[in-house]
C-alpha cells in the first residue's frame, strides 16, 4: 500500500439482475476500503444503451443495501464527484475524446457494420489494428476535407484508439503479480460512438476512475484482457502517476463440472444465483433470490466472502462483517476459480438462523403468516421459533417447522399411524385427556410432564406407546420439539381439542 488514500468503486451495468459474482466483487471492494480506512463509490456504467434494462439499477441498489454493503458516495448516495451515472456525463467524455484526437492518439472511423462484416468474412481472425486500419475508411486514410464533409452530413462514426504495435505492456496485479501483454494482440478499440453520443466502457471507465481519484480497481477476471488497453489509455492521457492498482478476481465456477457459474446452474440444481428475486421485464421470467429463498443477509455475505479468499487456518469460517473487514487481504485471494458450493451456503444460513434473535426471525416470517391468513402474534411466534429453529436451514423451512403450532393437523402421517396407533390408543388418549383437563390451563412443561409420566406408570402403559400417539395427535407426524414444550405453548384447551380430533379421526 502507498500513502495514497484508498478509494475504490463498484461499477455495475444496469443490464439485468446482479449476479452473485457481482455481489462478491462489491463485497471485496467494500472490505478492502474499510480495511484500509478508505472510501467506496457506487457508479452506474450505463453507456451501452442497447443493453439497458428498466428496473435493473434500482434492483442493484436494493440488493446491496439488503446485504449491508454501504457506500460513501455515488448513485443514490451523492458526493463531490458526480454525476455518478455515466449516461449523465456525456459532456465530460466529449472533452477527453477530443483530447485524444488532437494528440493523434485516436482517430475517426466511418466503416459501416456491413463493411466490417465483409472484412471478417474475407480475413480469418480479422481485427481493426495497425495491419488493417490503412485499408479501412477512417481519418487516417481519408482526406481531412472528406472527414469534415462526412461529419457535417451526419454520417455515423466511431472514435478508435490508436494502438501502436509491438509495445510490451505490464499490468501490476495485486492477486496475479506482474502480467505482461504485447500490444499487437489488441485491436483499435472503439472509444466513442456518434450514434448515441456515448463513450464505450473503455474510455468512460478510465476517465471516471481518474476524475474520481480511484486508487485501486478490484474487478472480475473477465476484465483482465482489457487491462493493457487501460494502461495504454492512462499513458495516452499522461495520467501514469494516478493510475490505480488492479486486482482481478478469479471466476466463480459451477458446483459440478467445468465452466463459469450461470443462472442455468441455479435453475438446474435448485439454488439462487441472484441476491433478490428478479422478474425480467422483457420476458416475464422469474428468477429466485437469496432473500426470498429465506437466507439472512449476513449468511450470504459470510458465504460469498469465502469464495476465493480465506483468512487462514487460525480463524473460524464464521465471521461477522466487522471480522471480515479486520482479516481481509486482497493479496490472499486465489488465482484459481472458486467452486460454488451452494450446500455450504445453506450451512452458513443454518448457523446464522440459530444465532439470530427469535423476535427478528418472527418479524421476518410475518409476511408469510399474513399470506397464509394466520393470525400473527410476534411474542408467541418468537416462542415457537425458539423451539423449532434448530432444524431449519432457511426461513421457509422455519415456517414449515413452526406451522403445526398455528394450524391443527387435519390429516395424520400414514406411516406413523400404521406404526404407532394401536387398538387401545384411542382409549389411552381419551384417558390422557381426562387427566389433562384437571391440570392448570397453561400446562407448564415441567409439572405436566411429571404428572403424565406418573400416570402412565400407575396405569401400566408403555411410555413410548402413549408419547408417540400423543405427539401424533398434536403434530400430525412423528416430528417436533420436546412434547411438553409443545403442550405448554398450545395450552390445555387446544391440546384437548387436538386429542379429541385425533381420536375421532383415527378411531
Amino acid at each position: 500500500m502507498t500513502n495514497r488514500k484508498v478509494r475504490v468503486r463498484f461499477a455495475p451495468s444496469p443490464t439485468g439482475a446482479l449476479h452473485i459474482g457481482g455481489v462478491r466483487t462489491a463485497l471485496y471492494n467494500y472490505l478492502f476500503a474499510k480495511r484500509h480506512g478508505g472510501e467506496l463509490l457506487l457508479r452506474i456504467e450505463d453507456t451501452d444503451s442497447q443493453r439497458f434494462v428498466p428496473g435493473a439499477e434500482a434492483y442493484i441498489i436494493e440488493a446491496l443495501q439488503w446485504l449491508g454493503i454501504h457506500f460513501d458516495e455515488g448513485v443514490s448516495y451523492g458526493g463531490d464527484c458526480g454525476p455518478y451515472r455515466q449516461s449523465e456525463r456525456r459532456d465530460i467524455y466529449r472533452k477527453y475524446v477530443q483530447q485524444l484526437l488532437d494528440a493523434g492518439k485516436a482517430y475517426i472511423a466511418f466503416d459501416t457494420p456491413e463493411e466490417l462484416e465483409a472484412q471478417r468474412k474475407a480475413q480469418a481472425n480479422f481485427q481493426y489494428d495497425a495491419t488493417t486500419r490503412g485499408s479501412m475508411r477512417n481519418s487516417l486514410t481519408l482526406p481531412a476535407e472528406e472527414v469534415e464533409r462526412l461529419i457535417a452530413a451526419d454520417q455515423q462514426y466511431v472514435v478508435r484508439f490508436l494502438v501502436e504495435p509491438n509495445v510490451e505492456v505490464e499490468v501490476d496485479d495485486m492477486i496475479r503479480g506482474r502480467v505482461s501483454f504485447n500490444s499487437s494482440v489488441l485491436d483499435d478499440k472503439v472509444l466513442y460512438k456518434s450514434a448515441d453520443d456515448l463513450p464505450t466502457y473503455h474510455l468512460a471507465n478510465i476517465v471516471d476512475d481518474h476524475l474520481m481519484d480511484i486508487s485501486h480497481v478490484i474487478r472480475g477476471e473477465e476484465w483482465l484482457p482489457s487491462s493493457p488497453l487501460h494502461v495504454l489509455l492512462y499513458r495516452a492521457f499522461g495520467w501514469e502517476d494516478t493510475m490505480p492498482r488492479f486486482a482481478h478476481l478469479a471466476l466463480l465456477l459451477k458446483p459440478e463440472g467445468n465452466g463459469k457459474l450461470s443462472k442455468r446452474d441455479g435453475d438446474r440444481l435448485g439454488f439462487p444465483v441472484f441476491p433478490l428475486r428478479w422478474v425480467d421485464p422483457k420476458t416475464g421470467d422469474v428468477s429466485s433470490g437469496y432473500r426470498e429463498s429465506g437466507y439472512l443477509p449476513e449468511a450470504v455475505v459470510n458465504f460469498v466472502a469465502l469464495l476465493g479468499w480465506n483468512p487462514g487456518m487460525e480463524h473460524s469460517e464464521v465471521m461477522s462483517m466487522e471480522e471480515l473487514v479486520q482479516y481481509f487481504n486482497i493479496e490472499k485471494c486465489s488465482k484459481a476459480g472458486a467452486k460454488f458450493d451452494y450446500e455450504k451456503g445453506k450451512w452458513f444460513n443454518h448457523h446464522y438462523i440459530q444465532e439470530a434473535c427469535n423476535e427478528r426471525l418472527a418479524e421476518l416470517l410475518r409476511p408469510r403468516f399474513e399470506e397464509e391468513g394466520i393470525r400473527y402474534d410476534q411474542a408467541f411466534v418468537a416462542k415457537v421459533i425458539a423451539l423449532v429453529k434448530e432444524r431449519a436451514q432457511t426461513l421457509p423451512e422455519l415456517f414449515d417447522q413452526a406451522l403445526f403450532f398455528f394450524v391443527a393437523p387435519t390429516e395424520y402421517d400414514p406411516k406413523t399411524v400404521s406404526k404407532r396407533w394401536k387398538e387401545d390408543s384411542a382409549a389411552q388418549m381419551r384417558a390422557l385427556g381426562e387427566l389433562l383437563s384437571g391440570l392448570q390451563p397453561e400446562l407448564p412443561a415441567g409439572s405436566t410432564e411429571e404428572q403424565v409420566k406418573a400416570w402412565i406408570e400407575r396405569e401400566g402403559y408403555g411410555l413410548g406407546a402413549v408419547m408417540n400417539c400423543f405427539r401424533l395427535a398434536l403434530v400430525g407426524a412423528a416430528k417436533g420439539p420436546h412434547l411438553f414444550d409443545i403442550t405448554a405453548l398450545l395450552g390445555r384447551e387446544e391440546t384437548l381439542r387436538r386429542l379429541e380430533h385425533a381420536i375421532n379421526q383415527l378411531g
